[in-house]
């Protein structure tokens, strides 16, 4: 057998590989073909190589390249199988006068062949070989070597055929397959194109599983391809502008790729360009924005105009898309926008090392104003059987994300909009894991095939609590919000996400979007219990509420790192409580005691005596578990003293526990070992308010303040109503 027959063999591949291009008529006529027949009998019935190799020859010359069909392709392997192909796979020793990398040729020619078969691209026996496979990708030789350009196209053919397969990405990704596609396109070698193709497929289908095995590979194509993204003067780098956002890694970006990316960026956006072109760009853009915030834009001049740029682009899109009723919405780029809105809206409200000026936020919050209520105008529209579209979500949270920050302009817009907000948030929550795949579905629509950045909350109502909480503050929303049921859907809501956090779940793995939605929750119900008290005693999803602050709050004022959420769910009950006084729950039972006490304990825990040098007495000062987050904490700690100053005496048992507790002589003796003057007018007035009810409430009370010298301490303090409450009988 010469070399040149091993080639004609090889042209058998060839021939599955055009498959597809084959008509049923040809197909019809080559399976009668007699002679084709005879040849396949003397392939199965081959004794050794030099036989299946005639054989092959044989076969090759009956059958014109393209048309083989699937049947008879696999009647060929039938006859083959894979031993002989294994063999020349890894045979080290070619025949006299040929370059010893013609057999394994031949051998990935019929593997390209018998993948074109489904089926067989999933046999384990293809499988094993996407180690070998993948280094045909990389090996060096003759670049106009006809048989190794050949060889490269059948390896690409096969591992190509397996990434279609529906496990085959997996396997692809642990066979080495990834860092060989990188190096491949790195090295721009032969077939450096198709390496790309099959690196965005396995990217698009397992982007995980590749940054976990291919790191250090994937990061250098990225940076490749940044750089000429950068350097780009053609239509190349709107084609780059499509697949960039597939190689943008979950962890950090690299520094030098994001200067690349925005200054590539900068070019293309601040050129006049067709929407073609320009989409793209934004999509990138906003695919950058939701892994790096606004890291990737440069401080200054540059970076505030790009800034403004993006935002202002996004704004006119989105108004076009929504403003004219009957227009086709380009729904995956209007979300792209709406991710380069969020992060105008937070450049715009951040105090601290802003990228823009002020005049260019009062300029962007213009624009925007104008975007959201473009949104505010396309909800209105949305009937029922498109709430649970993906681009419906997207559009709330955009609307969500403005509220959070700005509820004065469009009042009247917004409140038209929210009997609609409460009930799609209703119709989420009920249907919570469709809401949780919505999430995902509205990251592929924004961004890219994969998931970006921070993972977006599954449910509306997360994005909705922010604006919500401003908005019942004030009596018109406040009535909507309440006439539309939304107490009752926050209680319950509230409830199914504390017992994310109970005993029995693993906290450390929830996201801090719980806590935080756990806490803008209790705002929000604090500001009804205010403004709306007589609801808190009418709704009985209240009284819920009620019993399980109750039950929570022991165990959470000892759980470390947990404290602000102790202090809304403190501050929450015992406001609650002065409204349900005469509840039963309250009259004294366990529930009711183990409460007060864990809100005493976080009431009592607050400050401390601390020694300073040079002084003989002690100042009063935060404990430490307070001071970090004191800025937070202290609205809820006095609102707490206040509201439990009040349930004294609508509680009668409440004193007497709290003498039990020695909190009133702690309290008289932390005063006594601190100078007046380190003790501020509020807090002054906040501790004679607990101790006087106290006094006021129990005779043992009084007794224990005037043994803990209670007078005295009054008079330092100049605290009259409590002096002159101890010096009564």
């Amino acid at each position: 057998m010469s070399c040149c027959d091993l080639a004609a063999a090889g042209q058998l591949g060839k021939a599955g590989i055009m498959a597809s291009d084959c008509e049923p008529a040809l197909n019809q006529a080559e399976s009668r073909n007699p002679t084709l027949e005879r040849y396949l009998g003397a392939l199965r019935e081959a004794k050794n190589d030099s036989e299946q190799f005639a054989a092959l020859l044989l076969v090759t010359k009956a059958v014109k390249a393209g048309d083989i069909d699937a049947k008879t392709r696999r009647r060929i392997f039938d006859a083959v199988g894979f031993t002989f192909p294994n063999r020349l796979l890894t045979t080290k020793e070619a025949p006299d006068g040929c370059p010893d990398h013609v057999l394994r040729a031949l051998g990935v020619a019929l593997l390209a062949c018998f993948c074109s078969d489904p089926e067989l691209a999933a046999h384990p026996q293809v499988l094993n070989k996407i180690p070998i496979l993948s280094t045909f990708l990389t090996a060096r030789g003759d670049p106009d070597d006809a048989a190794r350009r050949s060889m490269v196209d059948d390896a690409y053919q096969c591992l190509t055929a397996v990434a279609g397969t529906p496990r085959g990405p997996r396997h692809l990704i642990a066979g080495g397959t990834v860092s060989a596609l990188c190096q491949a396109y790195l090295g721009h070698g032969y077939g450096f194109d198709q390496a790309l193709a099959l690196l965005v497929g396995l990217l698009a289908a397992a982007e995980t599983q590749c940054w976990k095995e291919a790191e250090p590979d994937l990061l250098a194509v990225l940076r490749g391809l940044s750089e000429d993204f950068q350097k780009a003067e053609d239509a190349s780098k709107f084609e780059l502008c499509q697949l960039l956002p597939l190689f943008l890694p979950p962890t950090t970006v690299p520094p030098e790729c994001l200067r690349d990316l925005q200054a590539g960026l900068a070019r293309i956006l601040g050129s006049k360009l067709s929407s073609w072109q320009r989409n793209p760009a934004l999509k990138l853009a906003a695919r950058l924005a939701h892994a790096c915030g606004s890291d990737w834009i440069p401080a200054g001049n540059s970076g505030s105009k790009f800034l403004a740029l993006l935002v202002n682009l996004a704004c006119v899109e989105v108004r076009l898309a929504l403003e004219e009723t009957g227009t086709e919405v380009k729904e995956d780029v209007v979300t792209a926008c709406y991710a380069l809105m969020e992060l105008g809206i937070q450049e715009c409200t951040r105090c601290e090392q802003s990228l823009l000026k002020e005049p260019q936020k009062v300029q962007l919050v213009s624009v925007m104003k104008e975007a959201i209520g473009a949104v505010i105008h396309y909800l209105l529209q949305v009937g029922p059987e498109k709430q649970k579209e993906p681009f419906v979500f997207a559009s709330v949270r955009i609307l969500g994300a403005w509220l959070a920050e700005e509820t004065s302009s469009l009042r009247k817009e917004v409140c038209q909009l929210l009997p609609f907000l409460v009930r799609y948030a209703k119709t989420l929550y009920e249907e919570a894991e469709e809401a949780n795949d919505l999430s995902q579905q509205v990251a592929t629509l924004a961004i890219s095939p994969t998931t970006p950045g921070p993972t977006w909350p599954g449910d509306a109502l997360r994005l909705l609590l922010p604006g919500w909480c401003h908005l019942t503050v004030e009596d018109g929303p406040r009535e909507i919000l309440i006439k539309e049921g939304a107490p009752s859907l926050l209680c319950k809501y509230f409830l199914q996400q504390w017992e994310l956090t109970s005993p029995g779940h693993d906290t450390s793995v929830l996201p801090d979007s719980v806590e935080i939605g756990l806490q803008t929750c209790c705002h929000i119900f604090l500001n009804l219990v205010v403004t709306a008290p007589g609801l808190i005693k009418r709704d009985a999803c209240f009284t819920s509420l009620m019993n399980t602050l109750m039950t929570s709050l022991p165990a959470l004022v000892q759980q470390q790192g947990r404290l602000l959420l102790a202090a809304n769910v403190a501050t929450l009950g015992l406001l609650m409580a002065r409204l349900l006084s005469t509840s039963p729950a309250l009259q004294g039972t366990p529930a009711s005691r183990g409460f007060f006490a864990a809100a005493i304990l976080f009431l009592s825990q607050s400050h401390v005596a601390r020694a300073t040098p040079g002084s003989d007495q002690a100042v009063l000062a935060l404990s430490s578990d307070y001071e970090g987050i004191w800025a937070d904490l202290q609205e809820l700690w006095f609102l707490g003293m206040q509201a439990f100053t009040g349930c004294v005496p609508l509680l009668p048992w409440l004193a007497p526990a709290a003498l039990r507790s020695r909190w009133p002589q702690e309290l008289l003796q932390l005063l006594s070992s601190v100078s007046p003057n380190s003790v501020k007018p509020e807090m002054v007035a906040a501790y004679q308010g607990v101790l006087v009810e106290l006094a006021r409430a129990n005779r043992l009370c009084r007794e224990a303040m005037r043994l803990q010298a209670g007078e005295e301490t009054a008079s330092h303090y100049r605290m009259a109503a409590l002096e002159q409450c101890l010096s009564e009988p």
